[in-house]
């Protein structure tokens, strides 16, 4: 056992064992619980209130001096600051006013650019089926035949008005078309919004996990700072050579680089947020710690529920009446339009005032639109293969989301009840042990090293259980920045809304 010979002051672990947050009734709106939330599942119960693990300090005896080697910031320094991605003065949340999710998502709604295309596209579908049930203009002609016939001006002169009327409830049904397709491009709008506040949650989250990760790579980063102290001192006591001060300078600088990387990625994360949110916002401490759900989800609910209300199936559905309409009013497109025309003028011939008037129908003999009316039934039949391909498609990617949210909730539950509570215990108990001159201080660091892993491990499960949690009570949508699909899928009559 070597000698307790020199103080290590002001190292202090914080043990944070997460509570529970966010009803699902209310799809994820809140991720932050300012309360001791209830326990997750009756088995598991409330974590208990956070506790802080001091180490204690330790005094050399006054008889012995210790001449200490430099310490860790200049034996060895920082990497090169010119190479820091804008380097932060302060992570703490407290430190300067931080962003919400309820402003994230407010500011999303009013500036992510994909939000307003979907609703130009409800106005364009309603401004066609304006278009489609217009009535035709009609048309007005000047007449002149046999002119300069024997020196006369010829034997009719006049104007002619013409105009064709539209039978068979053509345009009421061609408006009626266009009418259903913006309920489609409705559906769409609300599945895009769902998009952008899924895809806000998820980057809010993972900014988060990022924020708390960059916290602990922080801690663990003090404990190889103590580490140094202890191997220098090792060294000038005579119980360590020149190749464990290397290799634990070595260490050191590898969890300085993890450091970085954690701020790197907390830069990254918080871009990437502010992208979806469609505002260059400046950077600022998110508000709030990611929280263990109150309940769970069953996977026969929540895919009941999708079927039911996800607006992807309602647009599939809407469309099928679309295309069912277009098969009605492309039954009566052979129905003959009645034209007639009308006018009156004069006859230099019979030096005369006269009148004309004309009937024009159009004969179906050949074509009765047959090709374009059975494309239309294919197109109908067609969207019912693609409403249950869309069902089979999202069971299929609920399963994959569930499968990974419920891998995550157990490791979560067992995180909180087993795993962090005993590696909090054989902390507290090695730490003892140290103070009763039982167990050495390297193995007290190892200890804490491995409880600040298993703490980041931890970290990273919330973070995939909460996220997979906003998609499956958010249908499955993401990628906010995609642009809102088009109510008329490809394949389809899209023929120009005049008259149809």
């Amino acid at each position: 056992m070597w000698v307790r010979s020199f103080a290590f002051a002001g190292l202090s672990w914080s043990i944070c064992l997460i509570g529970c947050s966010t009803p699902q009734a209310k799809q994820q709106a809140e991720i932050i619980s300012t309360e001791p939330p209830p326990a997750m599942v009756e088995k598991v119960p409330a974590p208990e209130k956070a506790e802080e693990i001091e180490l204690a300090q330790f005094t050399a005896a006054e008889d012995e001096k210790v001449e200490l080697l430099e310490e860790p910031s200049e034996l060895l320094p920082g990497p090169n600051p010119a190479l820091r991605w804008h380097e932060h003065a302060d992570y703490d949340s407290g430190a300067c006013e931080s962003y919400s999710l309820e402003m994230l998502l407010g500011l999303a709604m009013g500036n992510n650019p994909t939000l307003r295309q979907a609703r130009l596209q409800i106005s364009a579908t309603l401004a066609q089926a304006q278009q489609a049930g217009l009535y035709p203009n009609p048309t007005l002609a000047y007449l002149g035949e046999n002119i300069n016939s024997g020196g006369t001006p010829g034997e009719f002169q006049g104007m002619e008005l013409e105009q064709r009327f539209v039978t068979a409830d053509k345009l009421q049904l061609s408006r009626n078309k266009y009418l259903q397709r913006a309920k489609v491009a409705e559906h769409l709008a609300v599945m895009q919004q769902f998009k952008v506040c899924n895809d806000v949650k998820l980057h809010y989250i993972a900014t988060l996990e990022a924020q708390m990760q960059l916290e602990l790579e922080k801690e663990m980063l003090k404990t190889f700072e103590d580490r140094l102290v202890t191997a220098k001192e090792l060294y000038n006591l005579g119980q360590a050579n020149e190749v464990d001060v290397r290799r634990t300078l070595a260490d050191l600088r590898r969890q300085q680089l993890d450091v970085l990387q954690a701020e790197n990625r907390v830069r990254r994360m918080f871009l990437e947020l502010t992208s979806v949110v469609g505002v260059e916002l400046v950077y600022r401490p998110l508000d709030g710690r990611l929280e263990p759900p109150r309940d769970i989800i069953e996977f026969e609910q929540a895919y009941a529920r999708i079927l039911s209300e996800s607006p992807e199936i309602l647009a599939a559905y809407s469309k099928l009446k679309e295309d069912h309409i277009t098969v009605h009013r492309e039954l009566v497109e052979w129905v003959p339009d009645i034209v007639i025309a009308g006018g009156s003028g004069y006859n230099f011939e019979s030096e005369d005032a006269v009148a004309n008037v004309r009937v024009q129908i159009e004969v179906p003999l050949y074509d009765r639109n047959q090709g374009t009316i059975r494309q239309a039934r294919d197109d109908e039949q067609r969207q019912r293969s693609e409403i249950r391909r869309t069902e089979l498609t999202l069971r299929q990617n609920l399963a994959t989301e569930y499968e990974r949210y419920f891998t995550a909730l157990q490791r979560v539950e067992n995180y909180q009840t087993t795993v962090l509570p005993e590696m909090r215990a054989a902390y507290e108990q090695a730490l003892q042990s140290y103070r009763e001159d039982r167990q050495d201080w390297p193995d007290v660091l190892d200890t804490h090293s491995e409880y600040t892993t298993r703490r980041l491990e931890y970290v990273q499960d919330l973070k995939e259980l909460r996220s997979a949690e906003v998609l499956i009570t958010g249908f499955l949508l993401r990628n906010g920045l995609e642009a809102a699909p088009n109510p008329t899928p490809p394949g389809h009559i899209d023929s120009t809304p005049n008259p149809r």
